[in-house]
């Protein structure tokens, strides 16, 4: 797997800060034109000056990530592909659970969609992408991991959709 380069502004729940006061209070220029066919002003481009509202210092901004928000974004699409929507997503089934047959596999899809024991141990990272569960007296695991549309390297970016394909695998705890 590839690793791109990722800029931190460039992340869901990126935000940036004002070196001198910490001020999430930050401005940049922009320039406008009116557009006579809507009769409003629309934004042309964004110019490199910041400006912090608080302090008046002019100057490049720190960025700081929201780990909270984005965990909780991660988690909500992880739990929507679980639950059944396959946007920006593929389910893969293992051989051995394959051949368990059709009805057995709607059954081990119904327990996955079902499954809400999320643990410190089974979850460590609060992302709601592992999980384990029984069917018949067999241990099925499932697992989300987290590609660029492309599937060549991991996403830049968990928590952003547009940047981010979901694999959901499914498969036998003995296939492990």
């Amino acid at each position: 797997m590839g690793i791109r380069k990722t800029h931190l502004w460039d992340m869901v729940g990126a935000y940036p800060v004002c070196t001198a006061c910490g001020s999430r209070k930050i401005t940049r220029e922009a320039l406008a034109a009116w557009n006579m066919a809507t009769q409003a002003w629309e934004l042309q481009t964004i110019l490199d000056d910041f400006c912090c509202e608080d302090c008046g210092r002019t100057a490049l901004p720190a960025w700081k990530l929201d780990a909270e928000f984005r965990r909780k974004r991660i988690q909500r699409l992880n739990d929507a592909l679980r639950l059944g929507d396959p946007t920006n997503a593929t389910i893969v089934v293992t051989a051995g659970l394959r051949a368990e047959g059709e009805d057995k596999l709607h059954k081990i899809m119904d327990a996955v969609r079902c499954f809400s024991e999320f643990s410190e141990d089974n979850d460590p990272h609060g992302e709601h992408d592992f999980g384990a569960v029984e069917h018949d007296g067999e241990k099925v695991f499932w697992k989300i991991d987290y590609f660029d549309h492309a599937l060549k390297m991991h996403s830049p970016d968990a928590a952003n959709p547009a940047v981010t394909h979901r694999v959901l695998t499914l498969m036998l705890a003995s296939e492990y």
